[in-house]
């Protein structure tokens, strides 16, 4: 265990500090140093297999009547993109510092990873908000929604995301670093963040970091959703039993949404903090913390795929059209229906008997 916890020096919440250093145990790794890269390995297969299946559905998609890049599989495919990314640039790596004693890549990739790291994270996130207000205006503001949610607006609107996204990463590419000669590990490189003693600068960032991309985002998420089922409920007047399920089905994906934004991030958040305005402890305690930390940010890569697409109507469409899974996903019902365009939030319709 000592070994990991001196080698935990740089991952993506980026809290190490070269007074953190433990003495290295030489004498090998504990059960962590296999357990984590095979529990990263599931979460980074998973990961992978999803999100490269919504970009081949996406990517091969050619809708009957409706354009082959509409404004919510624009969404829908930058998110992949950046979760596909998140993943590539920080599981492999972040594994590997749960098993080595040092940063064994080099620093080219240890400044740029984490760069991209950073980066990619804050895109998805920001995904996640552009595809909340997109639903928000399609339902909201249906009248509207045709001109509002163009192609052209979404492809702006991701350029944004990326442009944003790559600004505020730029701190990390400045201050990340390779560093040897620690005295008590003075054969070792360590990939750490060095702020050269200028601790207020350095919290201002994180706690920006934690604003624009936890904070901001959760109570943006949150608005518009809740503005959605307040719309749903107010001003759909069906006492169909159709209509009650498919209000309590919007309600539960809502809530999902949600609690996995919520859950996925604090407690990245948290060890940020923590490290920032307090005293981080380095104990198994926090060993076991931080391992959880990273397999729920992972793992909202893994989940995001399937609340935003496979959970869709039109993406299981979109399957049968593309790989004609006929025996596994059976067509939809053929009946009359009245459809809000909720779309899962992505691609899924929402329906309701005429």
């Amino acid at each position: 265990m000592e070994k990991a916890l001196s080698s935990l020096m740089t991952n993506i919440t980026y809290y190490s500090t070269d007074s953190e250093i433990e003495e290295t145990n030489t004498s090998g790794g504990g059960p962590e140093t296999v357990i984590v890269p095979v529990l990263f390995g599931l979460i980074f297969f998973l990961g992978m297999v999803g999100n490269t299946l919504v970009l081949v559905v996406l990517g091969r998609l050619r809708p009957v009547g409706r354009p082959s890049r509409s404004a919510t599989n624009i969404f829908i495919l930058n998110l992949s993109i950046a979760d596909f990314s998140f993943l590539l640039f920080c599981v492999p790596f972040q594994a590997t510092i749960y098993s080595l004693p040092e940063w064994v890549f080099g620093a080219f990739f240890c400044k740029w990873v984490h760069y991209l790291a950073m980066t990619t994270m804050l895109v998805s996130i920001f995904t996640l908000v552009a595809m909340s207000v997109d639903r928000y205006i399609a339902v909201v503001h249906a009248k509207r929604s045709l001109c509002i949610r163009s192609k052209r607006n979404a492809t702006m609107g991701v350029a944004a995301i990326w442009v944003l996204s790559l600004l505020f990463a730029i701190p990390v590419a400045q201050h990340q670093s390779l560093v040897s000669g620690h005295y008590q590990a003075p054969n070792s490189s360590f990939c750490w963040e060095q702020w050269a003693g200028n601790s207020t600068a350095k919290q201002i960032y994180k706690v920006t970091i934690l604003i624009v991309g936890y904070l901001l985002p959760l109570m943006l998420i949150t608005c518009c959703y809740a503005k959605v089922l307040y719309h749903l409920h107010k001003k759909v007047k069906n006492i169909s039993r159709t209509s009650v399920r498919s209000k309590r089905k919007t309600a539960q994906t809502v809530l999902l949404v949600v609690a996995v934004f919520l859950i996925s991030w604090l407690p990245h958040h948290i060890i940020t903090m923590w490290v920032e305005f307090g005293r981080f402890p380095l104990n198994n305690f926090s060993f076991t913390f931080r391992i959880i930390s990273h397999c729920l940010a992972y793992g909202n890569s893994c989940i995001n795929p399937i609340i935003y697409a496979f959970l869709s109507e039109n993406f299981r469409k979109a399957c049968r059209q593309v790989f004609a899974c006929k025996l596994l996903l059976q067509p939809a019902p053929k009946e009359k229906l009245v459809r809000i365009r909720m779309e899962n939030f992505s691609t899924t319709h929402s329906t309701i008997n005429a």
